[in-house]
């Protein structure tokens, strides 16, 4: 797709974040191509056009420069869309789009300086995450790294905690809220997957060992505490 568009307000950042394919900008002298996987700031004005490559998914996030403190957008910040930083800002953007038809104005408030504040964090390479405000961004983060990682053998709390760079405890901090531990949504996610592999016909061992359960002692017992059934009585009703 190539499209066209008149010069951008220079009063304004951009923020692009592509998940899947290529989003090339274009200015008057020069491109800038975000590729999946990858996180950009830059400013809005001067903008041009845009090309992208079939089937690229996408999203872009328009916030006042004047926000932002010390940046003018003259200089594009690149990161991986798997920093910390940017972890908590897409998650909390996601948390934004899934609400914002329910929010009242005061919560419309906090969620727009929560964004600002993460968007100065990606900038910075920091974000001050001891601000209450930021605990639900952090847990969803948080929530969508542990669910790409439900096969790891490694994967723990304290895992979670390092690869957002933040503490266990503040983790856990932000997991109180949602009324459940870092660890207990771990395990849950890992049987709700249990439980979808024994359907499509996995036997009890192989689930037990791709979701590192002890033993398929021990995922029956955790499966029967959670579903009040064994994985066989499970399959015949």
């Amino acid at each position: 797709m190539r499209a066209r568009s008149s010069p951008e307000d220079d009063t304004e950042l951009r923020l692009y974040a592509v998940r899947r394919g290529t989003w090339t900008l274009r200015y008057d002298r020069t491109k800038l191509a975000v590729r999946a996987g990858q996180f950009m700031i830059h400013r809005a004005g001067g903008l041009v056009g845009f090309d992208a490559d079939p089937r690229t998914a996408a999203r872009t996030i328009g916030i006042p420069i004047a926000e932002i403190g010390g940046y003018r957008g003259d200089v594009p910040v690149a990161r991986p869309a798997t920093a910390p930083e940017v972890r908590l800002l897409l998650a909390h953007a996601s948390l934004l789009h899934d609400t914002v038809d329910d929010l009242e104005a005061a919560g419309l408030s906090a969620a727009r300086n929560a964004l600002i504040e993460l968007a100065r964090g990606v900038v910075r390479r920091y974000v001050d995450d001891t601000q209450p405000a930021l605990a639900p961004a952090l847990a969803r983060a948080a929530r969508e790294l542990a669910d790409h990682r439900l096969t790891d053998h490694e994967l723990t709390p304290g895992l979670l905690a390092r690869e957002l760079h933040v503490s266990v405890r503040t983790l856990s901090r932000a997991f109180a809220a949602t009324g459940e531990t870092t660890a207990g949504y771990i395990r849950r996610r890992r049987l709700e997957e249990a439980r979808r592999a024994l359907t499509a016909g996995h036997t009890v061992s192989e689930v037990a060992a791709r979701w590192h359960f002890a033993d398929s002692s021990h995922f029956i017992r955790a499966f029967r505490k959670r579903y009040d059934q064994t994985p066989t009585q499970y399959l015949s009703t």
